[in-house]
C-alpha cells in the first residue's frame, strides 16, 4: 500500500525511522523552493491512515539524518544543518524535539553528529562525531554535561543500544584498522571487538600523529603513515593526500584511498586535516569558508614542512594527491607551487564557474561561491593558474560522475595538453565519483603507482597491463 502517492521528489535520498509502537514513520521530506533551492523537513506519517503532518520545518535550516526515536516514543533526535551562504559556513548540530509537538532545541553544538542512538531509558543520546582525527562516542544527556565514552583513536559508526542499556554495538575502525563490529560497555567505556565473517587485513608500517602551526597560529594536525624500514639511512618518498568534502576528516579506514597500499610500495603518506575539516570546532570550518585555495594551501604547507623536516622522509622525492575537493586542491597546488615532482588529481574541480552550474548539487555550491560570474569564482578557480603549471599531472575521472561532472576532467586534460604540460589521463567510462569495480580499482592503483614511479622515483614509465 503506497502511503505517499504525492511524494514526487520529496523522498529522494530519504532517511526514515519507525516509532517503537509501529504506528508511525518519521521521514525526511524535501520541499522545493524558488530559484532551484530546496529545504529538508521532517514529517510524520500515520501508517494506518496515511495522514501526514510536518514535524520539523524552519526557514534556512535542513532537518536531516541521522534519525533516532527514543524508546518511550516521546522524542526524536536528528541533525539540523543551516543553509550556507557566501558569509555563513556549514554547521550541523544535534537537534532533539518532542515527537508530538515538534518543539525542540540544539544540544552539544560543538559536535557534528554522524550517528545517533537513544539510551534505553530515553534520558540521553549516544552520538558519534568527528573529534581531533578520531570519531569517538559521546553521551549527550537531556539534562547534564556531555560525556565522552570512548578514549581510543578509533572512529565509530552505526551505534545501536541494547534493550537493557548496558552495551552499545558499533562499527569500529581507524586509519590503521579496517571496519569491524564491536561492543562498548557503557558504564566503563570498555571496547570489545567482536567476531566478523571478514577478517581485518593486517597493515605493515607505523601510524604517527603530527601537528604544525599555521601562519595564523592555528594548530593543524594529521596522520602520517610510514612504511616499514623508513629511517634516516633509508628515508621514504613522500605523498601528500588531501581529503575530499571539504567538510570532512581523515579519521577512519579508507577502502577507496588506501594509504597502506602505498606504504607497501615504500611511500610515506601524510593525511592532514587542514581548514574546513570537521572535529576541530566551528572556527576551523570558518577559516576556510569561501577561501578554499589560499587558506587550505597555507595549512597544507605548514604541516608538509614539518613532515619533510623528519630524517625518515625524503624531502626531495615528493608528490601530492587528492580526490573531489582534494582534487581541487591538487589542481590548485599545481598552479601555485613547484615543490612536488608529480600531482595526481581524481574527480577534481578545475573551472569553478563551469562546475557550479553542472554538478548535481549546484544550489549547494553556489551558496558558498555566489551567483555565476561572481568574483569568488575567478579568485579561487584553479584553471586561472594554468600558465603556472609545470608539474607532471595524472588526471583521473569517471564518465558517470554527477557530483563533479566529466567535463571538469576533460577540460583539465585539454588545457594541460594545449599547454604542453607532461600529463596523462586515466578515464573510466563506467564509473562515477569513485572507482568501485574491483578490476577498475586495480587499474587505478597500478596507474597511480606507475605514474609516481616515473616522476617521483625516476623509473621508466610502464603502462599497466590492467589498463585497456
Amino acid at each position: 500500500r503506497e502511503l505517499t502517492p504525492d511524494a514526487g521528489n520529496a523522498l529522494r535520498n530519504a532517511v526514515f525511522e519507525l516509532t517503537p509502537d509501529g504506528a508511525r514513520v518519521v521521514t525526511t521530506w524535501r520541499v522545493e523552493l524558488p530559484r532551484g533551492e530546496f529545504r529538508t523537513d521532517l514529517v510524520v506519517i500515520d501508517l494506518a491512515t496515511g495522514e501526514r503532518r510536518t514535524l520539523l520545518t524552519e526557514e534556512g535550516q535542513d532537518f536531516e539524518g541521522p534519525l533516532a526515536i527514543s524508546p518511550d516514543g516521546a522524542r526524536l533526535a536528528c541533525s539540523r544543518s543551516r543553509f550556507t551562504s557566501m558569509e555563513v559556513s556549514a554547521r550541523s548540530e544535534l537537534w532533539i524535539a518532542d515527537l508530538a509537538t515538534g518543539e525542540g532545541r540544539a544540544y552539544a553544538p560543538e559536535l557534528f553528529p554522524s550517528g545517533v542512538a537513544w539510551a534505553s531509558d530515553s534520558a540521553s543520546v549516544y552520538v558519534v562525531a568527528d573529534h581531533q582525527g578520531r570519531r569517538p562516542v559521546f553521551q549527550v544527556p537531556l539534562d547534564g554535561e556531555v560525556r565522552r565514552i570512548t578514549a581510543d583513536d578509533a572512529a565509530y559508526a552505526q551505534p545501536d543500544v541494547t534493550a537493557d542499556g548496558r552495551f552499545l554495538y558499533v562499527v569500529r575502525s581507524a586509519v590503521d584498522l579496517a571496519p569491524g563490529p564491536a561492543r562498548i560497555e557503557l558504564a566503563t567505556g570498555e571496547v570489545t571487538d567482536l567476531p566478523s565473517p571478514a577478517p581485518r587485513p593486517e597493515v605493515r608500517g607505523t601510524l604517527t600523529e603530527v601537528t604544525a602551526t599555521a601562519d595564523d597560529g592555528q594548530t593543524v594536525r594529521g596522520w602520517l603513515v610510514l612504511p616499514e624500514g623508513a629511517s634516516a639511512d633509508d628515508p621514504a618518498p613522500f605523498l601528500l593526500w588531501i581529503h575530499g568534502g571539504p567538510v570532512a576528516s581523515w579519521n577512519d579506514w579508507q577502502w577507496r584511498w588506501q594509504s597502506w597500499i602505498m606504504a607497501e610500495h615504500g611511500y610515506a603518506v601524510l593525511l592532514p586535516d587542514p581548514c574546513l575539516s570537521t572535529g576541530y570546532g566551528q572556527h576551523m570550518i570558518d577559516r576556510g569558508w569561501g577561501d578554499w585555495g589560499p587558506r587550505t594551501q597555507a595549512d597544507l604547507d605548514a604541516i608538509v614542512d614539518v613532515v619533510l623536516a623528519r630524517d625518515d622522509i625524503d624531502s626531495e622525492r615528493i608528490a601530492a594527491m587528492g580526490g573531489s575537493f582534494g582534487g581541487y586542491m591538487a589542481n590548485w597546488l599545481a598552479g601555485h607551487t613547484d615543490r612536488y615532482r608529480a600531482i595526481v588529481t581524481h574527480a577534481s574541480l578545475w573551472n569553478l564557474d563551469q562546475f557550479a552550474g553542472t554538478t548535481d548539487a549546484a544550489h549547494y555550491w553556489q551558496r558558498e561561491f555566489g551567483a555565476p560570474g561572481s568574483d569568488r569564482y575567478d579568485r579561487l578557480s584553479p584553471h586561472r593558474s594554468l600558465d603556472k603549471i609545470t608539474t607532471p599531472m595524472l588526471v583521473i575521472h569517471g564518465d558517470k560522475d554527477y557530483r563533479v561532472p566529466i567535463g571538469e576532467g576533460l577540460r583539465l586534460w585539454w588545457d594541460l595538453r594545449r599547454s604542453e604540460v607532461d600529463a596523462k589521463f586515466l578515464y573510466f567510462p563506467d564509473e562515477n565519483h569513485w572507482i568501485l569495480k574491483p578490476g577498475n580499482t586495480v587499474a587505478w592503483y597500478e596507474t597511480v603507482l606507475a605514474f609516481l614511479a616515473q616522476h617521483v622515483l625516476g623509473e621508466e614509465w610502464k603502462r599497466p597491463d590492467s589498463v585497456a
